[in-house]
Parts: C-alpha cells; structure tokens; sequence
C-alpha cells in the first residue's frame, strides 16, 4: 500500500514545488502545475514559458482541472489516513490544546473533560512547553556548574602532575650534585635514591593520570548530556512534550566531590634529606637535624641549599595549592609526638621572621593567629622588637640581638622555648600540654637575607 501511495504522489506532484497538486492547471504543452507556484514562477519573466519543456504560453491559458484537484485531495485524505497528525489527538481528532501533568501528555479540550483526565491538573500547551524548558534550562545550570567544578578539578590536577615533575627534576639534579662530592663509597645509596625517587614519581603520575582519566571521562558524560537536552529543546513543542518524560534521569547530576590531594607530591624531604648519619659523618656535609618541606611552602617563600635555606620573594610562584600548603610559612619535614628535639636558625640580619611550632591540624590556608589556642607556639622579630605569641602579644627585650635562635621541644613536658645559644641564654618559654603531633614552623618577609638552619644533634626520639 505504501508503495501505491508513493507511486500516486509521484504522478500527481507539482513538478516546481514537488508537493502533491494543490489547485492544478494545465498548460497546453500538457504539463501541469499548482496554480500558485505557476504564478510564482511567471511573476518575474518578461516571456512567460512552460516550467518544463519551455515553450511559450500565455497568461490565458492555464486550465483548471476539476477532476483533477479531486484526485489530489483525495490522495491528501488517504496521506492523512496513514500518517495522523501528530498536533491533532488521536481520539477525537481534536486540536491538541492542553498538557495534562498527571498523564504526561498532551490531550485536546474533549479529553479535558472527560472521566480520564478528571481532576488531573492541565495547562495550556504555550505554558507547559514555557515551564518545562525553565525546568530544564535549571537541570542544564545544574550541569554547567558540575562540569566547571570537574574541570577545576582537572586543571588542578594537570598542574599537579607538572609540579611533581618539576620537584623530581629539583630533587634528582640535587642529589646527584651531592653524591658527586662522595660518590666512591655512596655509590650504592646514590642509585638506591634515584629509583625510589623515579619510582614515587612514576607512581604519582598513574595516580594523577588515572584521576585526570575518570575526571575527563565526567566532563565528556556530562557535556555530551548537556548537547542532547539542548537539540531535544529545539524540537517540536509536541514532539518535546512527547519525549520529555522518556528519560527522566537526564538532567540528574550529583555536585562532583572536591579530589583529596593529600600526599599528592613528592616527598622531597625524604630524598634530598642527608643519608644514614655514619655515611654522612664520612661526606663533605655536616649533618642538619632538621629541614624544610617545600611542599608546605607559601608561594612567596623559596626553599634552597638542601632544604636548608628560606628566603622571601615578593613574586608569588606558582606551585600547586595542595592541601598541605600553608598560606603563610612553612613546616620542618619533621614531626614529633614525643620526645626533646632541637634546631637552631640563623637569623642574621633578617629583620623580619617568625618561630616556632604548630600543631599538625593547624588551619593552613589562612593568616595564622600568632597564639597557642590557635594551635601556634612562636616568637616573631619585627619593626626592631622580639614578641612572643600569646593571646595579648608579649614583647620581650633582649640585651644583645641574637643572629641564630634555638628551638627546644619538649613533648612529654610540653615545653617549647626559645634561647641565644652564643649567650647560653632562654629568650622565651610556653608551657603547654600537647595532645597531636607538632612540626617546626618557619616564616620571614624580609629581603635583607635568608632564614638558614645549622646542624645540630638531636635529641632522642
């Protein structure tokens, strides 16, 4: 039957706009044509000429064909037979007025009335389509803000990877120039180093890599939803209607968990650290009982000289803010939760720094109160005066500026002082007691010279 229906549209097709016949006439030349479009067609030719065959003909002598317009609109009725339309309904051949909500679908004015749809809650068309689109104009906000977060997310972690790789060229490049000096008898520890440095390093690329990989994979999920729904909008307000409920999960999108980027870096202090103490004791390097971990550096804070040396820059770097990153300051690589412990710092000239220690969940990414309830136990030198850190800020004279100050932990007695060891003399003391692990704290803003820390023994553990 389909077949038949092609066949007669064919032969009763209007050869300019290729649509069934509507109003035909007939051209001497035999050729026929809707009475519109041969009008159409004539209105700009000085000449008039058959469409087809081109032969000339004038404006009289188009004939309309009753018989033929029959047939037309006959095959027009049996079309619409087999392909209802879609804005009619197809019980009551009604123009599709309304949307009903409970049903999900649209219905003419006669099913509104009728027992179906009673107390069913209905809207006209115009308005269901405006609300529906608001809906999901939301559902699309919704996604534009998850996919912002994943790629946040996904430029964090890409200049995450480019860090590491920066830190493990930092880390190889200083190992190798120290084992130089010793390299005949660390030969072995020198090359034991290096793997485990590339390996960590290795590792950390899988790790960000595969976390890179899944990130990416939700900004392609959520990006090719958010293109669907958009040409699903475009669509005929009938067919939208239609479609709209098919999917109902589409437009739901959880808000993607911020990633976890705790021990993401390097360890640099466990690489560029001095080597098991007899070895060093044999080495050009005196032993350092402390340095400091660049991964917890502000940007404006560069670490060098074997992790040893902290200077100020007003250019603010660009590392990664990585959960361990302080706002302010920097920590020692090492943390205690017993026993004494001490490190002495160069101050020099610095004419403005600050020590001490802090506890392990102190807030990072802010400016610290420079306070024990906060969880800081330091000094400060500024503006030519020592301070000490306490709720009401203590200002303590000293008969001689110190240029290296000692700092002495003392866990189980929850002690932290600090002292001029040239002197042999205490500057300052907390007593406190301590309940979480503790880690040297350093910062300075000054430009005149670096913070540097001096070997020293270390007390037991």
């Amino acid at each position: 039957m389909d077949d038949q229906l092609t066949l007669c549209e064919d032969n009763l097709s209007c050869p300019i706009c290729c649509d069934i016949f509507r109003d035909p006439v007939t051209l001497k030349c035999s050729h026929s044509f809707c009475q519109e479009c041969l009008q159409k067609y004539w209105k700009d030719l000085e000449v008039l000429l058959c469409p087809v065959c081109r032969k000339n003909c004038s404006s009289e002598e188009p004939t309309l064909s009753l018989a033929f317009k029959s047939l037309c609109e006959s095959l027009k009725r049996t079309n619409r037979a087999f392909q209802p339309d879609q804005q009619l309904c197809p019980l009551h051949e009604e123009k599709l007025k309304l949307f009903c909500f409970d049903d999900k679908q649209p219905i003419c004015v006669i099913c509104h009335t009728s027992k179906k749809h009673k107390n069913h809650v209905c809207s006209p068309i115009e308005e269901a389509v405006e609300d529906l689109k608001k809906e999901m104009e939301n559902g699309i906000s919704d996604i534009n803000q998850s996919l912002n977060i994943l790629k946040k997310t996904k430029h964090d972690l890409e200049n995450m990877a480019t860090h590491i790789e920066t830190q493990a060229q930092s880390a190889e490049l200083q190992i190798i120039q120290d084992f130089e000096k010793c390299y005949q008898f660390l030969r072995k520890e020198e090359e034991a180093k290096l793997v485990a440095l590339r390996e960590e390093k290795e590792q950390k690329h899988r790790d960000l890599d595969s976390r890179i990989e899944r990130v990416h994979g939700e900004i392609t999920t959520l990006s090719e939803t958010v293109d669907r729904v958009k040409i699903q909008m475009e669509s005929d307000d009938i067919l939208f209607l239609q479609n709209y409920y098919s999917n109902p999960e589409r437009l739901k999108c959880s808000t993607p968990k911020s990633e976890d980027l705790s021990g993401a870096l390097i360890n640099m202090a466990k690489y560029v650290y001095p080597l098991n103490h007899e070895l060093w004791l044999q080495s050009f390097y005196p032993v350092c009982s402390m340095t400091l971990d660049p991964n917890t550096a502000s940007p404006k804070l560069i670490i060098a000289d074997n992790l040893t040396s902290l200077t100020y820059t007003e250019e603010k770097q660009t590392v990664p803010d990585n959960p361990e990153r302080f706002h302010i300051g920097v920590l020692g690589s090492n943390g205690f939760t017993a026993g004494r412990h001490s490190w002495d710092v160069e101050v020099g000239d610095n004419d403005n720094w600050t020590l001490g220690v802090v506890r392990q969940s102190i807030k990072r990414k802010q400016y610290l109160e420079m306070q024990p309830d906060s969880g800081l136990w330091s000094i400060r030198f500024t503006r030519g005066k020592h301070r000490a850190g306490v709720k009401a800020s203590t200002e303590f004279n000293v008969a001689k500026r110190p240029t290296v100050i000692r700092v002495l932990l003392d866990y189980e007695h929850g002690e932290v002082s600090f002292s001029d060891p040239s002197a042999n003399m205490t500057l300052y003391s907390f007593t406190d007691m301590f309940t979480e692990k503790l880690f040297p704290y350093f910062n300075t803003t000054s430009l005149k010279c670096p913070l540097r820390l001096f070997p020293l023994t270390v007390g037991k553990s």
